[in-house]
């Protein structure tokens, strides 16, 4: 075993002095800042898999729009020649647009998707309807669970369209329309549920005065995370359809997850500082250390160890403390993410809602370890350990033997 090694293990034996309190209290605090990072980035990850799940499962994964012009014509065909490209789920020509919804007194204006038929279910992934159908034939209306809660409506009841064309117009008088809510749909995201109703294709397009032509081609793939094959499908869709322009879900919320990104970016640098609080006091371990060992750093100098020997027991002394510290936090985190949610049921017993399940729409806390956090947070703790035992053991070294000897 090296001598530098050897006598930083000898200095690590227990003893009751400041310096052995100290050490322990360095390591937890390394300890508490690396499971602290790796919990709540966990945490982070899984709510952005979450959310991305749900606007997958609600929201198309390409949207083809107009470059100029108001409508897509001849949309029948264009769908027809999409479903044949290999990794399309669905393809859904749509009238999307806002319009208000009376009832009672109650007005509410969320974004209404004229679709046909079928292609709703296989389109919006929402599960099985909270009440009522999703049969969107004849006057019937599909709403989000929110929506029916603000306008205090059920299925059966009905309510009062108005079509954002008679603001629009000057010339024409759009008249309003009562249609029957059919079906209630929850897909566990409030901006969805609050914020969306679905009717026919043909309801629509009369609700906006149209005698043809769609707003946008909505598509799905079976891969829309994997670059590859989502990128393969983009080129095809450029080809078929030149004069369309195509926005993807990652442009279309792109704001959503650079906000995602940036929280959990930034969450994560604060909870360094915690590491860094903790890195301060090995410094700390140190320098009373060294101050401990005065006598035996100049009886080492007067008898002929080089520097690099006297630097190098301490740098080994706090390297050891963070290597505990590293490994007590993965510890830490593993047992905290393996019982996360017992905790979370724990603390509500006792009065603590950490994760209300009416605010979050969600019955657990998400969660996904990331081993790329992993190893950015040790090797952060690990370079500040080194630049924090590299100010005492510079001191050690450079202490003149013959005062050391003398203290």
């Amino acid at each position: 075993m090296p001598f530098p090694v050897f006598l930083a293990f000898k200095y690590l034996r227990p003893k009751r002095s400041v310096a052995s309190a100290i050490t322990c209290v360095s390591v937890l605090g390394v300890m508490l800042g690396v499971a602290a990072v790796i919990i709540v980035r966990s945490v982070m990850t899984g709510f952005g898999d979450i959310w991305e799940e749900k606007i997958l499962d609600f929201k198309p994964h390409v949207s083809l729009v107009p470059r100029t012009g108001a409508t897509i014509t001849g949309e029948a065909a264009l769908a027809e020649r999409i479903r044949a490209v290999r990794g399309i789920s669905s393809v859904t020509p749509e009238i999307d647009t806002r319009v208000l919804l009376s009832h009672r007194g109650r007005v509410l204006a969320p974004v209404i998707l004229g679709v046909d038929g079928e292609a709703f279910t296989q389109a919006y992934r929402t599960g099985a309807p909270v009440a009522g159908t999703f049969d969107l034939d004849g006057d019937a209306l599909v709403i989000g669970r929110h929506v029916a809660r603000q306008l205090g409506v059920t299925v059966g009841d009905e309510v009062t369209v108005y079509s954002p064309k008679t603001l629009a117009a000057r010339d024409e008088v759009f008249l309003p329309v009562k249609w029957r809510i059919a079906g209630i749909f929850a897909c566990g995201q409030y901006e969805y549920d609050s914020g969306y109703v679905v009717a026919s294709l043909y309801n629509v397009r009369e609700l906006m005065g149209m005698d043809e032509g769609v707003f946008a081609i909505h598509v799905k793939t079976d891969a829309p995370t994997d670059p590859a094959s989502f990128g393969r499908i983009l080129e095809e869709l450029r080809a078929l359809a030149p004069h369309l322009r195509l926005i993807t879900w990652q442009e279309a919320d792109s704001e959503l997850f650079n906000a995602l990104a940036v929280e959990k970016n930034m969450t994560a640098i604060l909870l360094l500082l915690i590491s860094l609080v903790a890195l301060f006091c090995v410094m700390n371990t140190l320098l009373v250390l060294t101050v401990q060992k005065t006598p035996e750093i100049g009886l080492m100098k007067a008898l002929g160890f080089p520097k690099r020997q006297i630097m190098g027991v301490f740098m080994v002394h706090g390297l050891i403390q963070c290597t505990a510290g590293i490994a007590l936090g993965l510890l830490a985190s593993w047992a905290v993410l393996s019982n996360l949610q017992n905790i979370v049921v724990f603390l509500a017993h006792m009065g603590v809602q950490v994760f209300p399940e009416a605010i979050y729409g969600l019955a657990e806390i998400p969660h996904r370890l990331i081993p790329s956090d992993i190893v950015w947070t040790v090797a952060f703790v690990y370079v500040f350990g080194i630049l924090a035992a590299l100010v005492p053991a510079s001191l050690a070294a450079l202490k003149d033997p013959i005062k050391a000897l003398n203290e």
